[in-house]
């Protein structure tokens, strides 16, 4: 793949309020472009909505960010045509029914038709067709998805991907745009932890190509990577009221019951419906 120039990205004092209280607040850090960005955090301190948020597909209440010099939130829709997302449960989903090719090539179809400039479209169909080859062929290569290994090949069903071949798929497909700015979600779900460094791998490998990545995970690699902290919310005197850095830095901090994660849980799926979204 191409060296491509990857975003700056940035936050300070970030927040996004839902109906029923805060679902992240005081996001502040600052990243160069090509960085690794690791979003790490308490269940349900919002560590998606503050994905959703950078790539301008969530706008945020209170502070400000800024992606390759555009400000957020106003200027979402120019985030969200630098960006692209990787897998976010509930937001990209892969399709099951198809094989892993036809998700590969509706995903080169959509992407020359409505991803790509006029003068792109008026060049030979011969031509077209070999450089969206081209494009499939590095984006799979940075992925590291290798379409002879899986069971079936190509013609494996999506369903029948393991976590990691799965995860590659969507970053493959993300890549495909040749975003300045990838966002993954859950990196470490469901992963062994050799392959979770596998993974971690890989994402730093995007990143130093020119890509910057911006991972949510629940433990973040040990080097290599900024990593953001989200705050557990609690009801303070009826209020909610962000938990102290100190206490979601350390990991141990005072034990949330489960009501609380209840209640931010809602409070997140809350915003995330109501959001303004790509």
């Amino acid at each position: 793949m191409a060296q491509l120039r990857g975003a700056a990205v940035s936050a300070e004092d970030f927040g996004l309020d839902g109906p029923r209280g805060p679902v992240f607040g005081g996001v502040g850090f600052s990243a160069e472009a090509g960085s690794l960005i690791a979003v790490t955090g308490p269940s349900g301190s919002g560590r998606t909505c503050l994905l959703l948020a950078l790539t301008g597909r969530m706008k945020a209440s209170r502070g400000h960010a800024e992606v390759a010099g555009h400000p957020l939130p106003k200027r979402l829709a120019a985030v969200r045509r630098i960006s692209a997302l990787g897998p976010v449960p509930g937001v990209n989903d892969l399709d099951p029914a198809l094989t892993v090719t036809e998700q590969l090539r509706e995903r080169v179809l959509l992407q020359r038709r409505f991803d790509s400039p006029l003068r792109a479209l008026l060049r030979p169909r011969k031509e077209r067709a070999a450089a969206s080859r081209a494009r499939l062929e590095a984006a799979l290569g940075t992925a590291g998805l290798d379409l002879d290994a899986l069971p079936r090949g190509g013609r494996t069903a999506v369903r029948d991907l393991d976590r990691p071949a799965e995860l590659r798929l969507s970053v493959a497909l993300a890549l495909l745009g040749e975003p300045r700015l990838l966002a993954v979600d859950d990196v470490d779900l469901k992963l062994s932890e050799s392959e979770r460094e596998a993974v971690w791998g890989l994402l730093r490998a995007v990143a130093e190509q020119g890509t910057t990545v911006l991972a949510v995970c629940s433990e973040p690699p040990a080097e290599g990577a900024v990593v953001v902290r989200t705050e557990q919310a609690r009801a303070v005197d009826g209020r909610n009221t962000p938990r102290t850095e100190a206490g979601a830095a350390g990991g141990s901090g005072d034990a949330q019951d489960d009501g609380d994660d209840d209640g931010e849980k809602e409070g997140a799926d809350d915003a995330l419906a109501e959001a303004s979204r790509a």
